[in-house]
């Protein structure tokens, strides 16, 4: 009789430190929280090391683990939290910008049919850092404008500005490519 292994089944093997728990949860989550690391990260090998720098922040603290959620949830935070200390360590300068300097844009619909979650996702990767950071913390994670505000160290309303700014960037993108694959057919 095979017997399944849960990733909820694996903390407390983890928890006791056990190297084997520890390997079969890498490699049940490495590819889902490098997908993770991967909307925040500038290039493939940035996110590889965000994911190892996550997965030994969650074997260092795995007695944090309070049981509130899901141990994959739990998981996921730890990478998005270290995928945003990565972009706070490499920022070279402030991004706020006022929120009056946001324009509201006319809202644009377009075909999302064509488009692959790849481009997608390279797409996202392409946005400046100010905007990709606050664009995954939002849409994505679903952290409000206060938390990020809060863990980037910046105002609500640069948080707005920037997620403004992220969504304008990208319908820009988008339609690019998506005009650019109705040329090509």
């Amino acid at each position: 009789m095979e017997q399944t292994v849960t990733i909820d089944s694996l903390y407390e093997g983890c928890k006791a430190g056990n190297r084997h728990a520890q390997q079969q949860l890498y490699q049940a989550m490495a590819s889902k929280m490098l997908g993770v690391c991967m909307r925040y990260a500038r290039s493939t090998f940035e996110a590889e090391d965000m994911l190892q720098t996550g997965f030994v922040k969650v074997f260092k603290s795995i007695e944090r683990f309070r049981g509130e959620g899901s141990f994959e949830g739990w998981i996921r935070r730890i990478m998005v939290n270290t995928a945003v200390e990565t972009y706070r360590r490499n920022m070279r300068g402030g991004y706020s910008v006022d929120i009056e300097d946001v324009q509201d844009d006319i809202q644009q619909t377009f075909s999302m049919d064509s488009l692959e979650c790849e481009d997608l996702l390279r797409i996202i990767q392409t946005l400046p850092d100010g905007y990709r950071v606050v664009f995954n913390m939002y849409a994505l994670e679903g952290y409000s404008h206060k938390e990020i505000a809060e863990t980037l160290h910046i105002s609500e309303g640069a948080s707005k500005s920037q997620l403004s700014r992220a969504r304008t960037w990208l319908k820009e993108r988008i339609t690019q490519l998506e005009g650019g694959r109705y040329e090509s057919q």
